[in-house]
């Protein structure tokens, strides 16, 4: 039920509109909660438009996480509706995450308020750090260096459109962390204590431990209450082939072929004879089924385009290819510094190019950009562009220099802040507010997640 009203609010237009154009028919969606209203109440709101509740991705995994740790005993039912209302609606992390679990919330509705002056100090520090990561890097290089390249990647050349990429997968972590640092500070002060969603993802050497540092509360979501129940690494359910076959209608109804089906079926029949003859391959098949399903369901819960799907594929890619190389991997386990860099450089550069998709607005974009970057790539421009966004680049490396600090190093300035007595740490959210004032942009860039 949760999930059919997901499909109606966010994807009704996208359905409606596909198939009209596969069947010349003259569908429209219908707002039927609006016309209930105007029956009922007199009004006279819009019927012919379906509009998007605030939140909707987000709570609605939130409701769907509470329904099943109630069966699973995970959790005991709220005593009232009204609580449950102050779960879903809970207002810091309803807009954009992170996806809060109702064992790990619920329970906290029950305790008694309490916030020390160290937790007080901690929520200030998130909250002006959420601040700063937002406006001071992500706003200030997607204004000024990489909504103009995306916007017209013809213009610019290869080089600058790599840098546009890898200065989006900063702009979208500063965006996102940010959004989500603000939300556990501003619930912190209110005695709720909400999940880390980030964990310094660029620092991570792989794809599956990059998906375990990057917005942590969907991925852990997908694992649990979709991947596992699966059958995760094990095997196959029933539950795998009917997401396979919401998949493959979203295929449908994305490229317009009526005859996808056929194929659908046919490769679906030769793995299923080949699983006969040959069982141990039915396990290696299965498992990166689940995981392939799992990250396209991840592309699709972003949006219905094709944009996500190649991003969501490509990422389900990466992490099944993963899974076959750290068996062979000389370097896997090693030790040493340059084998370890080496992997983040690698994961880091996969995870961008995977955003070309992620960030274009159609398909004529990224391919627009693929084209600049492998034939107009001009290396012999390279340095007019470092001068001549000097300060873009500038403030990109900085960035990823923050970013990559130890962890160790960050505990230590954020329990130094924490600690500060208040008026010094007044003082310091003065400077950082004024700082942020100065730099901000004529036009409001809203926060990335808003969209999802």
């Amino acid at each position: 039920m949760n999930l059919l009203l997901l499909c109606y609010f966010k994807y009704a237009h996208f359905v409606m509109e596909n198939i009209n154009n596969l069947f010349g028919t003259h569908f429209h969606e219908v707002n039927y909660f609006a016309q209930f209203a105007n029956g009922l109440f007199g009004t006279s709101h819009m019927v012919d438009r379906i509009l998007l509740p605030v939140g909707i991705s987000f709570f609605t995994f939130q409701a769907i996480s509470y329904a099943v740790d109630v069966y699973r005993g995970h959790i005991k039912p709220v005593r009232s509706i009204l609580d449950f209302g102050f779960f879903v609606s809970f207002f810091p992390q309803l807009v954009a995450g992170p996806i809060v679990r109702a064992a790990e919330f619920i329970p906290q509705m029950y305790e008694e308020f309490k916030l020390t002056r160290a937790q007080f100090g901690i929520a200030v520090f998130w909250i002006m750090n959420g601040l700063a990561k937002k406006i001071l890097i992500g706003d200030y290089i997607a204004v000024n260096f990489i909504d103009r390249v995306f916007a017209d990647p013809m213009r610019y050349t290869g080089f600058e459109g790599v840098m546009a990429l890898y200065g989006y997968s900063l702009q979208v972590y500063a965006d996102f962390s940010g959004y989500t640092d603000i939300a556990i500070g501003v619930a912190l002060l209110m005695g709720f204590t909400l999940p880390v969603n980030f964990n310094s993802p660029y620092k991570a050497a792989s794809t599956a431990e990059f998906w375990k540092r990057w917005h942590i509360s969907l991925s852990t979501w997908l694992r649990d209450y979709l991947y596992i129940p699966m059958g995760g690494n094990r095997s196959g359910s029933l539950f795998s082939w009917v997401m396979l076959g919401f998949i493959g209608a979203a295929f449908v109804l994305l490229t317009g072929w009526l005859w996808l089906p056929v194929i659908f079926i046919s490769v679906l029949a030769f793995f299923a004879v080949l699983t006969r003859l040959f069982p141990p391959v039915q396990n290696l098949v299965t498992t990166n089924l689940n995981l392939m399903i799992t990250m396209l369901v991840g592309g699709l819960w972003h949006g219905a385009s094709w944009m996500f799907v190649i991003w969501g594929g490509l990422n389900g890619l990466g992490l099944v290819i993963y899974k076959f190389w750290k068996r062979v991997s000389p370097w896997d386990k090693s030790s040493h510094w340059f084998a370890r860099v080496q992997a983040i450089a690698i994961t880091f550069t996969f995870i961008t190019f995977t955003r070309i998709w992620f960030r274009s607005d159609s398909l004529t974009t990224a391919n627009h950009l693929i084209h600049q970057i492998t034939h107009d790539f001009g290396a012999h421009l390279m340095g007019d562009v470092l001068w001549g966004f000097r300060s873009v680049f500038l403030v990109m490396l900085a960035g990823l220099i923050i970013h990559w600090l130890p962890e160790t190093f960050k505990q230590r300035y954020r329990t130094a802040f924490a600690g500060l007595p208040l008026w010094a740490m007044a003082g310091v959210c003065v400077v950082i507010v004024a700082t942020i004032y100065q730099t901000m942009t004529a036009e409001m860039v809203p926060f990335i997640y808003f969209q999802f």
